[in-house]
């Protein structure tokens, strides 16, 4: 794998050259601060480096008038005097004597990375450009963009390179109506964007900002909006958003490109946004979106103006490009009830649109407007004076977060295995340790009495193996793993037991097959066990559930978008064990799917344990994926059955009231000033 990173220490020359509180915040230092930060970590040298090229005016075409890039090139020779009026006349925007070619190297360093992916040079990678662009129309800037950067990427990936799906994932703080308007009736570019909204009253004020605006014409569905409407929305809100919005439209869209428009203006600390989400979000944000079209994931730097935010944030979405485990989540796992209202709102308006929208149960038809008529929008816009308190108030909270954040070391194994016999025929990445060790005879001896089929050489062998691995993952140096066995069942019990004492408190335990949970084990928040291919959907109690695996690639989808994820996000384990037993029913790419999405809860740490029969070629595909490379695809998206529909619906309404991201289909109101 690798990932390119673009970028040009040219695009820090443009600067604000007289004096404006709303756009003194766009400033060269978001460039400089955020590189210096991949400089220390260590991530820029990893990456393939690229040097930003300038967009042609023909590609700037493919988005803006040809009238408009004439005036843009025009302000190179204009005095400081006629910029500042040039500037008045748009919002929130600045320009300077460099501005053309900072944008142009902006609008090229896009370019460059989509060429860079699409071409094979690299699997993913992040285009670190000033200025911004999701706000750029076609003959217009603003809110600080001049051209807008991914649209003419996404075009270009059209064009050039013949991509028919394209997937716009916009998680800056302000909504991106620039890129909405190019592509509202254009059914090839899906385009979801969440922003802080307040019914209206936060900039840029706009209507169609609103959860119901879903596109015109073939479009419609094709434009989805979530409206944040209260500040202080975190790291719960936002993966609640992801599983219960995008996620599933986005396996049904099937793109065969994901472009990021990476503002981390959403991110902690920052005064526009006022938001909670803290750095290592955006890599779990990441990483989720790295299971779609086979990982060409391009992600473009929009806004960002707390410095330190910025940067950490920067880091984690690289982070995770490279394939790293990303830190676990820090904090309740809690979303608030303006997010699930803001969630269903979208959901309601996109059913219509969406199949996998309505595989979860019936929703409930709200008024699909958040927007409060009543209320008169205040004067709050980018750089806005008022948002200042903000970044005061946050800071000591950000301090803390970021000390956590550097006590994550990244363990020096990224993934090993542990086969039962020798495989020839297994093909894995370079790196991938293939384990030979195994734990003390004493230590193995002590947990092979718990079952007589244990004592079994083979199984005895594959024990001392598995525990080994596990001992390193719980050690910290090895961070996931893979272990084949004769004897699934009591193996899977032995390795949960070593867990809890030994270092894990908390254990995500998913069962596939013929596994059945501990009789003895305690039922005391330690262990959450979910079976998958259960005979019946039943939850036994908070921390015991069972699901059929599901006959359809749509409702196995939701099952593990709408079920297995908020499970393992809200229980924040300390290790995920996956376990393929006797008759598991996963097809190779299912289980592949499965394990790369749990590599978020904990922090990477998981490990699957497999029964011997299973072939080579699942133990490959599942050393990839913990190693960070994209699942294959599952295939054409197909209905779920009435009866998973059915099954997925009853646990749900039993598990909501103790599993709070689960909770989905709540009553939304009209909310009145």
């Amino acid at each position: 794998m690798r990932t390119a990173l673009v970028y040009h220490e040219e695009m820090t020359a443009a600067r604000l050259l007289w004096d404006d509180p709303e756009c003194e915040i766009e400033r060269p230092e978001r460039l400089t601060a955020a590189v210096e930060r991949l400089q220390q970590g260590g991530l820029e040298q990893r990456c393939l480096q690229l040097a930003a090229r300038e967009a042609s005016e023909a590609e700037l075409g493919l988005v803006h008038s040809p009238e408009y890039v004439s005036l843009l090139r025009g302000t190179q020779a204009l005095s400081t005097e006629e910029l500042q009026t040039l500037s008045g006349q748009y919002d929130a925007v600045y320009f300077h004597p460099s501005t053309f070619h900072c944008a142009r190297l902006a609008a090229g360093a896009a370019l460059q990375l989509v060429d860079a992916v699409l071409t094979g040079t690299a699997h993913n990678g992040l285009a670190l450009v000033r200025p911004p662009g999701h706000h750029s129309q076609r003959a217009a800037a603003n809110g600080f963009c001049v051209f807008n950067n991914v649209a003419i990427a996404a075009r270009h990936a059209q064009k050039r390179h013949g991509v028919r799906r394209i997937l716009i994932v916009d998680w800056d703080v302000h909504h991106g109506q620039g890129i909405q308007y190019i592509f509202e009736d254009d059914p090839s570019v899906l385009y979801f964007s969440w922003h802080r909204y307040e019914h209206g009253r936060f900039w840029p004020y706009l209507r169609e900002s609103d959860a119901d605006a879903v596109g015109l014409g073939p479009g419609r569905g094709f434009t989805v909006n979530l409206p944040w409407n209260q500040v202080g929305m975190g790291n719960a809100d936002y993966l609640a958003a992801f599983l219960h919005v995008l996620l599933p439209v986005a396996f049904e869209f099937d793109p065969e490109l994901v472009l990021i428009s990476a503002g981390f203006d959403s991110a902690i600390g920052d005064p526009e946004g006022q938001m909670q989400a803290t750095p290592e979000c955006f890599a779990h944000l990441t990483q989720l979106l790295q299971v779609l079209a086979g990982g060409r994931v391009c992600a473009v730097l929009e806004g960002g103006y707390h410095l330190e935010s910025l940067s950490q944030s920067v880091c984690m979405v690289v982070k995770a490009l490279l394939g790293d485990p990303v830190p676990p989540l820090l904090g309740p796992m809690v979303p608030r009830h303006s997010a699930l209202e803001s969630i269903q709102s979208v959901r309601a308006a996109q059913a219509p649109h969406w199949t996998s929208l309505r595989q979860q149960g019936s929703t409930p038809t709200p008024s699909l407007s958040t927007c409060s008529p009543e209320r008169r929008p205040s004067p709050v816009s980018p750089g806005g004076p008022q948002c200042k308190a903000a970044e005061a108030q946050t800071s000591a909270v950000l301090s803390s977060l970021l000390d956590q954040l550097h006590l994550c070391a990244t363990p020096p194994v990224r993934t090993a295995i542990a086969l039962t016999a020798p495989a020839a025929a297994l093909v894995l990445p370079p790196d991938v340790l293939r384990q030979e060790g195994s734990a003390p005879r004493e230590e193995t001896q002590a947990w092979a009495r718990l079952h007589e089929a244990l004592t079994q050489d083979t199984a005895f062998t594959a024990l001392g193996k598995v525990l080994h691995l596990l001992n390193g993952i719980l050690d910290g140096q090895v961070s996931s793993g893979i272990a084949t066995t004769p004897a699934a069942a009591p193996t899977l019990e032995v390795v949960l037991r070593q867990g809890l004492s030994h270092g894990a408190p908390r254990v995500f335990c998913v069962a596939l097959g013929q596994l059945d949970r501990p009789p003895d084990l305690a039922d005391d928040g330690r262990t959450l066990w979910l079976n998958i291919r259960g005979k019946e959907a039943a939850a036994l109690s908070t921390f015991h559930v069972s699901v059929p695996l599901p006959g359809t690639t749509g409702g196995f989808l939701s099952c593990i978008l709408a079920l297995v994820l908020p499970l393992a996000y809200g229980f924040q384990p300390d290790l995920v064990l996956v376990a393929l037993g006797p008759a598991h029913g996963l097809q190779d790419p299912q289980a592949a799917l499965l394990a790369a999405l749990l590599r978020g809860p904990a922090g990477g740490r998981v490990l699957v344990l497999v029964e011997q029969e299973s072939t080579c070629q699942l133990v490959g595909v599942l050393a990839r994926v913990l190693h960070g490379e994209p699942p294959p695809s599952l295939g054409p998206f197909s209905v779920a059955s009435p009866d998973d529909l059915q099954a997925l619906v009853h646990l749900r309404g039993q598990l909501e009231a103790q599993w709070e991201m689960l909770q989905l289909l709540l009553e939304c109101r009209e909310l009145v000033a």
